[in-house]
């Protein structure tokens, strides 16, 4: 069996901080989510970069869709596998 990862993409590193504070609440997330600075091509400036918030699933029991809504509350989304 593969690990699943799932990557969050938020607007902001706020936004992302955030988010990863909320999974363990909302869907008991064990691991720390790793934060990701994906900076566009081109982009110097790390205010205009998306953050990545990864987060493993190894039990394959967090729901995609309530991920997907959690990202869009933060005008994110939830990458496609």
């Amino acid at each position: 069996m593969t690990d699943v990862r799932h990557v969050l993409v938020l607007p902001d590193r706020d936004a992302a901080e955030e988010v990863a504070e909320e999974l363990p609440d909302r869907f008991g997330v064990r691991e720390q989510p790793q934060l990701v600075r994906d900076a566009l091509a081109g982009e110097d400036d790390a205010e205009d970069a998306q953050w990545l918030v990864v987060v493993e699933d190894p039990e394959r029991r967090l729901d995609r869709a309530a991920l997907d809504e959690l990202a869009e509350e933060y005008e994110g989304w939830l990458e496609a596998p």
